[in-house]
């Protein structure tokens, strides 16, 4: 695989209203464009988008997520994956198991189909480059702005420690580290990222303004909101890795089976679509759905007055056929860890190649290059 720098996405996404500027209205309606501009020119944009190691990712990462970052490798947009190692350390005092947490990372996003040779998968620990950029980004943001971010709060008031360190408050300069080391132009986010993105086209902003002497040196990425639909986890609430109510991509058909039939319901036998009144059918309804195809309409339609376990049935088949694939190429990959050593190593050279030369851009910029 080529490990030079990648050619810098230069051409900006055409005009128009930023989800930063005008909230999350303005953020979809901007998304509706950009896919437009995604189908006519996928070449005009790179992507960066990733996720922690912490656990093994579910069917709410899977139709929430990475079958968007496949769908968009396969436009040809250029992806940049990053596995974000060091980010695991902000709340948390250390890393639980980060080798095989990665491995296990990696075979997910293999399975749904992240190809290397078209996306580049990394590690924040395998790119200095990337990490060096923090310290002038810091230098770009008030500590009141790092304070007021609504998702630092909230992950403050949710850590499993007593007390956060510092790292906590570098978290949304991190994160613009990640998204302009590769100078992406497009970022795919749920509404609650929008706050993150905001702080990374401030940060692009702020360094234009203050070393680019009248050029845009970083790009001020735009964000393509994502309209993933919400599956609950078993227990009825927001599925997660860490609240043992998630179905993992990595299950298998049996205890796929044994989830499910233990997932929530509700005492009513004819089986009906109302999210607002039966949030836990409803959940299951759609996840029918988006595996087989068809509306939650006509999955219940289909069950009538079968209740509760011809509703666990159908889902059953419907997650199991669907992940059918993906499980035969989970296997495949796991058969051959030094492959995916491989695969890693690759994409952290590619990377850091690009990095390196955003950092040598950033360091003239600021007169550093001596």
């Amino acid at each position: 695989m080529d490990t030079a720098p990648h050619p810098t996405a230069t051409a900006a996404p055409a005009p128009g209203p930023t989800a930063d500027a005008l909230g999350v209205p303005a953020a979809r309606a901007r998304s509706a464009v950009l896919e437009e501009l995604i189908r006519a020119d996928p070449g005009r944009f790179r992507v960066l988008t990733g996720d922690r190691p912490t656990g093994r990712l579910h069917l709410g990462h899977y139709f929430g997520t990475l079958h968007n970052r496949v769908r968009l490798q396969d436009l040809g947009v250029e992806t940049f994956v990053v596995i974000a190692d060091y980010q695991v350390l902000t709340d948390r005092d250390v890393a639980d198991d980060p080798a095989g947490h990665v491995e296990e990372l990696m075979l997910d996003y293999l399975a749904t189909g992240i190809d290397p040779a078209r996306s580049t998968i990394f590690t924040h620990s395998a790119v200095p480059a990337l990490n060096q950029l923090l310290l002038p980004f810091l230098g770009l943001v008030s500590v009141a702005e790092l304070e007021r971010n609504p998702t630092v709060k909230d992950e403050i008031a949710h850590s499993r420690q007593s007390s956060v360190s510092g790292l906590m408050f570098t978290y949304p300069a991190h994160q613009a580290a990640d998204i302009l080391f590769c100078k992406a132009n497009l970022v795919p986010v749920g509404r609650d990222q929008l706050p993150h993105l905001e702080v990374t086209r401030t940060v692009a902003r702020r360094f234009n303004d203050r070393y680019g002497a009248g050029t845009a040196v970083l790009p001020r990425p735009e964000a393509l909101l994502s309209s993933a639909p919400l599956l609950l986890g078993t227990d009825g609430a927001k599925m997660g890795k860490s609240r043992g109510n998630a179905i993992a991509l990595a299950a298998d058909a049996d205890e796929t089976a044994r989830l499910i039939r233990g997932a929530r319901t509700d005492a009513e036998r004819h089986i009906t679509y109302d999210p607002a009144t039966r949030p836990e059918v409803s959940s299951l309804l759609l996840l029918a759905s988006l595996c087989r195809g068809g509306t939650p309409e006509e999955i219940a339609s289909g069950i009538g007055g079968g209740g509760a376990a011809a509703l666990k049935r159908t889902v059953t088949e419907a997650v199991n056929e669907h992940l059918a694939p993906l499980r035969a190429r989970r296997a495949q990959y796991a058969r051959d860890r030094g492959q995916l050593r491989r695969i890693l190593r690759d994409g952290n050279a590619r990377a850091a190649a690009v990095a390196d030369a955003t950092l040598a851009e950033v360091r003239a910029a600021m007169g550093n290059d001596y």
